[in-house]
């Protein structure tokens, strides 16, 4: 059940290969994020932002704040593995990110604006890519792994939904 709850839309499966249609469908699901979260976010009261959807998990103002700091990391990742040759990106302590006071002060409409702006700027950029540009990778320090461009899409297609499906158990 607990696992459940974490992964509602099950775990993100690495190492897999991915087309065109994917790319696609990844960028799709990408770019709906934001209009989705908004209309969902409006929906919460004070008492709902400070809840969890899981023992231990974090809140929904937590959440909302930290998909806005993991896809700002994900825009400047992209941008990195674009310009640079397999670039060493800067890994950071997302746990410790959701408990810097930002995340507890700053409302969520910043950061659901934040979304909206990062994931617009996002979206342009992949969606003008050629087909060699999703083969670029990087290098992710913490799991001494080179990831291509396209699974990072993905994974961040579905980190998206992960938290918005995370958001929709808190409103249950």
């Amino acid at each position: 059940m607990m696992e459940k709850l974490k992964y509602p839309n099950g775990k993100f499966e690495y190492g897999k290969t991915y087309s065109s249609a994917d790319n696609e469908k990844n960028i799709q699901e990408i770019e709906a994020l934001p209009k989705k979260l908004k209309e969902l976010v409006a929906t919460f009261s004070e008492t709902e932002l400070n809840q969890s959807y899981r023992e231990g998990g974090w809140s929904a103002k937590q959440i909302i704040h930290h998909v806005a700091d993991s896809h700002m990391n994900a825009y400047i990742r992209t941008k990195l593995t674009l310009t640079e040759n397999s670039p060493v990106i800067k890994p950071y302590n997302q746990d410790l990110w959701a408990n810097l006071k930002d995340s507890e002060l700053t409302p969520v409409s910043s950061s659901v604006t934040l979304i909206e702006l990062i994931h617009q700027r996002w979206v342009l950029l992949l969606k003008n890519l050629s087909t060699s540009d999703f083969q670029k990778t990087y290098i992710h320090p913490e799991y001494n792994k080179t990831f291509q461009l396209d699974e990072m899409i993905a994974l961040y297609a579905w980190h998206g939904n992960q938290h918005y499906a995370h958001l929709q158990l808190i409103k249950k």
